[in-house]
């Protein structure tokens, strides 16, 4: 899919369990050959907040792309890996996109 415009997002935040940092950093770095094959998933960042605050946010054309992505593989990794490395689940907030710039 081309990069075009982006109607809707998610923000997803994960706080790691102490001493599970590194383990976190990881599975966010291993996430991103995987967000590359979902041609709906127009941009993907996974971010540090803090020492132990992350956080994942995308963005999609529409709600289907959206849908797509939570029900692929990173999203059960995410699930899967939640209990054994952050301190509660993930925050998942669904955001609607009101404006954006994105490359051409």
């Amino acid at each position: 899919m081309a990069v075009g415009h982006v109607t809707k997002a998610l923000y997803v935040r994960l706080d790691a369990k102490p001493g599970k940092e590194a383990e976190v950093e990881a599975f966010l770095n291993a996430g991103l050959p995987i967000v590359e094959e979902e041609p709906g998933t127009i941009a993907w960042f996974a971010l540090r907040i803090d020492a132990s605050t992350y956080a994942i946010f995308d963005v999609f054309p529409d709600d289907s792309a959206r849908e797509t992505h939570l029900a692929g593989r990173v999203g059960a990794a995410l699930m899967e890996k939640a209990p054994e490395l952050l301190a509660e689940p993930p925050s998942i907030g669904r955001i609607d996109v009101l404006a954006s710039k994105l490359p051409a």
